[in-house]
């Protein structure tokens, strides 16, 4: 029995010093290179094209009959007026479904760059508004205005830079090409469309930059500073009804397990027995950069996730929220449809949920995992819409190093990692012709400025709009 004990404790001795020995080797790595030259531009000129660009009411629609087809022409004709060098420079040509396209030839064709966004925005409710959404008044240092982070500044960020350049002299090594979507808010096929232009032209991006990821704080466990987000995958989304029908009734004399019952039911299993974790590739490599910086006892967890990986797993499982969505495919209940008397059983209910898919996840396989857990003959469970996760980047390569090097240049002092973004966007498309594709919004946002996107009194500050165009100004150098 000595010797059993004896051989234990030597054990769990041992276990202990791996343990302790992998935290120390544990330590940061080389950031991303930063380039100390000088980018000088008309800043406010910056702001007031972004001005210009916000007072177009671009509202996408899944009813094209809601929308206003006039203030997407009236966008699209202002962008000579506005960017005069890049209309000069550049070929331009429209494409079906709102898609813009412009081509800044380089000195070479062989390693062209895409950068994109999209024009449109999603609908506001003027009343929860503080200054009107479509003014863009400009006060105390703030643009407020619907489509001012998403994504406006993003394409003002794009053709002010290269505006700037052109006037300048500047030709770029290798062809540049704007790539921007009308409908990317709806699913539209603007941005389909291009990448079908590119494969029908056999054009391959060398790399690929669409929005995602932002300069941000407090959003890694134990890292307080700045950190730069690089998207190199996103996750797949769709959207699930459940319905369960009964004889239906009035409410004064109610059966047992009546539809509203049943499929709350569902909803708490669902609850209760969260997808599987994955630490997919995206993932992986953001804990092994920004979990080096972490406190110590979160670079332990990080340094030998083989032992304590289901301590955070328990972790994400209790706190939800960006940590746990990275992890696992999400399951949110969005929508409810039962009777529409307060007074009568409903015949047929009704509830939804948006699903957001781990790479490691899909349609199929998630359908199955819902019908599965849910184990009801009486709910049915069928797909509305969806689209499986996006092909996987490649980090760490000379495409990525163009990308990280102008976020640290731009956000010196910020950590450069890869992540995976848990929106949708239109860069997914790309993943069929190019496997640099890499997700980064260029701004710097607070909390409280995230959660406007899609919100109410969406606002950009004006420093937050010439960082734009300066990270781009440095992206489009090495291109």
């Amino acid at each position: 029995m000595d010797i059993i004990i004896y051989i234990l404790l030597s054990l769990i001795s041992i276990l202990i010093a791996v343990i302790l020995i992998r935290t120390a080797l544990f330590k940061p790595k080389a950031n991303a290179k930063v380039s100390e030259e000088k980018v000088s531009f008309d800043g406010d000129k910056a702001v007031e094209n972004l001005r210009e660009l916000v007072r177009c009411k671009t509202v996408s629609y899944r009813d094209s009959s809601l929308e206003d087809d006039a203030e997407f022409k009236k966008f699209i004709a202002k962008l000579p007026e506005l960017y005069p060098n890049v209309f000069k420079a550049c070929d331009f040509k429209e494409l079906p479904d709102r898609a813009l396209l412009f081509k800044w030839e380089g000195k070479n064709h062989n390693e062209p760059t895409v950068l994109m966004a999209h024009y449109d925005v999603v609908p506001v409710d003027e009343k929860g508004w503080d200054k009107p959404p479509f003014e863009a008044i400009l006060e105390d240092g703030v643009i407020w205005g619907r489509g001012t982070l998403d994504t406006k500044a993003t394409i003002n960020g794009v053709l002010y830079s290269a505006d700037c350049l052109i006037a300048d002299g500047f030709v770029p090594e290798n062809d540049i090409y704007f790539a921007f979507s009308g409908g990317e808010e709806i699913n539209g096929q603007g941005a389909v469309n291009i990448v079908d232009y590119f494969e029908n032209n056999n054009i391959v991006p060398a790399l690929v930059v669409d929005e995602g990821g932002a300069v941000v704080e407090n959003v890694f466990p134990g890292v307080k500073g700045a950190c730069g987000l690089i998207g190199i995958a996103e996750k797949g989304m769709m959207n699930v009804e459940y319905s369960c029908r009964s004889a239906g009734g009035h409410a004064s004399a109610p059966k047992p397990h009546t539809p509203l019952v049943e499929l709350s039911r569902a909803c708490i299993k669902l609850e209760e027995n969260p997808f599987k974790s994955h630490i997919t590739t995206p993932v992986a490599e953001m804990f092994n950069t920004l979990g080096r910086h972490s406190t110590f006892l979160y670079r332990m967890i990080f340094a030998n996730l083989w032992a304590f990986g289901f301590v955070l797993d328990i972790l994400c499982k209790k706190s939800g929220g960006e940590l746990n969505a990275l992890m696992r495919t999400t399951v949110a209940f969005t929508m409810a449809e039962g009777s529409n008397a307060e007074n009568v059983i409903p015949p047929e209910g009704k509830i939804v949920s948006n699903m957001r898919l781990n790479p490691e996840d899909n349609i199929d396989s998630a359908l199955e995992y819902l019908k599965k857990t849910v184990d009801n003959e009486r709910i049915e469970i069928n797909l509305i819409n969806g689209m499986n996760p996006s092909r996987i980047s490649v980090p760490y390569c000379n495409a990525w190093d163009k990308v990280a090097t102008a976020v640290a240049s731009t956000w010196k002092g910020s950590l450069v990692a890869p992540y995976l973004m848990v929106q949708c966007s239109d860069s997914r498309h790309y993943g069929r012709i190019s496997d640099k594709v890499y997700r980064f919004s260029a701004m710097d946002l607070t909390s409280e400025e995230r959660a406007t996107i899609h919100g109410n009194n969406e606002r950009i500050r004006v420093e937050t709009v010439k960082k734009a165009v300066e990270f781009y100004i440095r992206l489009i150098k090495q291109c």
